[in-house]
């Protein structure tokens, strides 16, 4: 029998994830790193230059308008874990519920984005995209601000970069990361469709939280 949709949630919810060789590849891996990426919720680091950015920007964000254009442009690229097995999954968990994603637009253009999987107080990212220079950033700061107002505690990115650890990322160990994921999966939180604010809102939020 092949993975459903509900033993990847329960793979999730162990701290297992799965990941493709290449978009051509039809045979998934799974994946439990001795190091994990959390990223702090609502409090991530911005510099200079992005504040000064989105204090002129016009761009907006939604949640949940276009999941599946914001999975295929985190798809497309030349290399990508990303193939047809896992997007017909997460197509499942978003009519589920549990996938969800946070759309920027530039006017009617999707310019970028990110997508993951929710499961209580967890919220597990596993892509974005930018089509626009800074757009996949603003959709992390977007995020970071939705995922605070709606009660969320753990927010996983798999592996530390440098890049998330420009923004305030966390390295932490299995046994720390599966700790804090046991309590998350257990909370009554809900990845709610609230309406999210413009750039300049944004940063003043932001700012309270971090």
């Amino acid at each position: 029998m092949g993975l459903t949709a509900e033993r990847l949630l329960f793979a999730y919810a162990q701290g297992v994830f799965p990941m493709a060789e290449s978009s051509a590849s039809q045979q998934l891996y799974w994946f439990d790193p001795p190091e994990r990426g959390v990223l702090p919720v609502g409090g991530l680091h911005v510099s200079r230059s992005m504040r000064r950015f989105l204090a002129r920007s016009d761009w907006r964000a939604t949640v949940d308008r276009d999941f599946a254009g914001v999975v295929a442009g985190c798809a497309d690229r030349p290399e990508t874990w990303i193939n047809a097995p896992l997007v017909r999954l997460y197509d499942q968990l978003h009519d589920m519920g549990h996938a969800h994603s946070l759309e920027v637009w530039q006017g009617d253009t999707l310019i970028g984005g990110t997508y993951g999987i929710s499961l209580g107080g967890a919220f597990f990212a596993e892509s974005m995209f930018s089509r626009r220079p800074n757009a996949s950033k603003a959709a992390l700061l977007w995020l970071s601000a939705h995922l605070h107002r709606c009660g969320f505690v753990l927010w996983d990115t798999q592996y530390p970069t440098s890049h998330l650890a420009s923004l305030g990322g966390l390295t932490i160990s299995r046994t720390a990361y599966r700790a804090q994921l046991a309590l998350a999966v257990q909370m009554p939180v809900t990845f709610a469709d609230l309406p999210l604010p413009a750039p300049q809102a944004l940063l003043q939020e932001i700012t309270q939280t971090s």
